[in-house]
């Protein structure tokens, strides 16, 4: 197996692990992180219905991870979502997926 590969299985794993432990509800909503090489993704989803509430992404002009977070504190904010449970996706939980950690506990957000 190729090491590419084989970081790739690992961090299915990793992410299935997590999975299984979280889940988002109405009132308390799940954050799930993606990123790309050049971009962050979060969104709040409601597990329960099987709802996206909130989308956002870094390539819409927000420079960083910890803006993305802001941002997406912000838009929870407006819809009445304090608490979430945070899905780090598989990743390991520093850099750009600890800024926006940050960036959306500094906006209010509680998890």
């Amino acid at each position: 197996m190729t090491k590419i590969k084989n970081i790739k299985i690992k961090k299915q794993a990793r992410h299935k692990r997590i999975r299984a432990k979280i889940k988002g509800a109405e009132n308390r909503p799940r954050i799930s992180v993606f990123k790309s090489n050049k971009y962050i993704y979060a969104q709040l989803i409601d597990d329960k219905n099987g709802k996206t509430l909130i989308a956002i992404s870094g390539d819409k002009g927000l420079k960083s991870a910890y803006e993305v977070g802001k941002s997406l504190a912000k838009k929870a904010a407006a819809k009445g979502v304090s608490e979430v449970v945070f899905d780090r996706g598989g990743y390991k939980f520093h850099g750009a997926v600890l800024e926006l950690a940050k960036g959306a506990r500094e906006g209010g957000l509680k998890f």
